[in-house]
């Protein structure tokens, strides 16, 4: 039998555009062609269309009439106006995260430690808003580009939800290292936000996810989050911080730690902690506590390989495991990192909607409730962690 045939097009050029691309040559669902790509700058485009063997559009437009489905690797702030182009052509649009945000509305030398976090989350829910009323008008479907719902731990985890009905009582995670690939990172007006959005998006969106997975497995329909209280703080930022050069430290007007506390509509918690000022690689994890019994997903670092290098040089070719720092010593090493953090199975899933019409896991509502929590957040640390409600969306 024959596989449907997809043709697909990137925006965006760097970090994620490159393992968005390589998880798409993993898909075996349909015959994907990669058709080319738009990047920020012509020079940018050509350099990965020539690296990559694939055609340069100048033009967004024009890949967009080319294609069925796009990828968007490019800063947050671009997200809501590419993915609604798309949709409006009926192109599956594949967003990486975070979805959206508020990013200043185009006011200059905009700075987000002195902006109002109320006007911050209302312009948030503005942006999912439009978002959601595009995609209720199109054939195509978003699709959220959040990992964390698509790796091997989190997946078993929902196998063993939907199997013996468990009840989550407490769920608490991590996303923590050094800093971003991103050079948009560190300027809230592109990325919309510091850790707690850029970091914190990636457990709290896999707990907001298993809380969903055991509501529709105990009730029929998913349980979703109810209110927020969260911390935010510039530890680089602090006077007296000493620069040595390990942790990136130009964040220009966000935060570079934040703790984030939900309770969900049926009382139970989850507690998330995002971090830019953790050395000795990417710290990935959730744990859940539930009724029936106890989960540790560890995306990174597994133990499922360790090597022992006593020479740096003699690895100078061989990739251990992300933002590791050294490769000399113990090393927690990645046989297939991009399949641990669920890469490719989420291309593969996306491929499968676009092409069979299976329905989405990381969704647009899932999507909207870690965006509309996040805000809550924001709000929350800029009143000394006061609860706040989360909306619906």
């Amino acid at each position: 039998m024959s596989k449907p045939k997809l043709r697909t097009g990137i925006v965006g050029a760097g970090f994620a555009a490159s393992f968005h691309l390589e998880a798409v040559r993993r898909v075996y669902c349909a015959d994907v062609e990669v058709v080319g790509v738009n990047a920020r700058t012509e020079a940018s485009t050509h350099a990965f269309a020539k690296k990559h063997g694939i055609q340069a559009f100048d033009d967004l437009d024009a890949l967009l009439d080319c294609i069925d489905v796009l990828h968007i690797c490019i800063p947050p702030a671009l997200h809501e106006n590419v993915a609604v182009k798309a949709l409006a052509r009926g192109v599956f649009p594949i967003v990486e995260k975070p979805l959206t945000g508020y990013f200043g509305e185009g006011v200059e030398n905009f700075a987000g430690r002195d902006a109002s976090m109320t006007e911050a989350r209302d312009g948030a829910l503005d942006s999912i808003k439009r978002m959601l009323a595009a995609e209720a008008q199109s054939k195509a479907r978003v699709l959220y580009a959040e990992n964390w719902v698509y790796a091997p731990t989190i997946q078993k985890e929902r196998e063993i939800l939907e199997k013996t009905r468990g009840q989550i009582l407490w769920m608490h995670g991590e996303e923590a290292h050094s800093g971003s690939h991103a050079p948009s990172y560190g300027h809230w007006r592109l990325a919309g936000g510091g850790a707690m959005i850029g970091k914190g998006c990636h457990p709290l969106t896999a707990a907001l996810y298993l809380k969903k997975v055991e509501g529709r497995a105990r009730f029929g329909k998913p349980i979703r989050p109810a209110t927020v209280t969260a911390r935010a703080h510039a530890v680089t930022q602090l006077p007296d911080f000493v620069d040595a050069g390990h942790i990136r430290a130009d964040y220009n007007d966000i935060e570079d730690f934040a703790m984030i506390h939900v309770t969900f509509q049926d009382g139970t918690i989850a507690t998330v902690f995002a971090s830019d000022i953790v050395l000795g690689g990417v710290h990935n994890w959730l744990e859940v506590c539930a009724g029936n019994h106890r989960a540790i997903c560890n995306l990174n670092p597994s133990n499922q390989m360790q090597t022992y290098n006593p020479v740096e040089s003699q690895f100078d070719d061989v990739y251990v495991v992300e933002k590791i720092g050294t490769k000399q010593g113990w090393a927690m090493t990645a046989p297939d990192e991009d399949f641990s953090h669920g890469f490719p199975q989420e291309i593969e899933a996306f491929y499968r909607t676009a092409a069979h019409g299976d329905a989405v896991e990381s969704d647009s509502e899932l999507a909207a409730d870690c965006i509309s929590t996040i805000y809550s957040g924001y709000v929350s640390a800029a009143n000394d962690g006061k609860e706040e409600p989360v909306t619906l969306l």
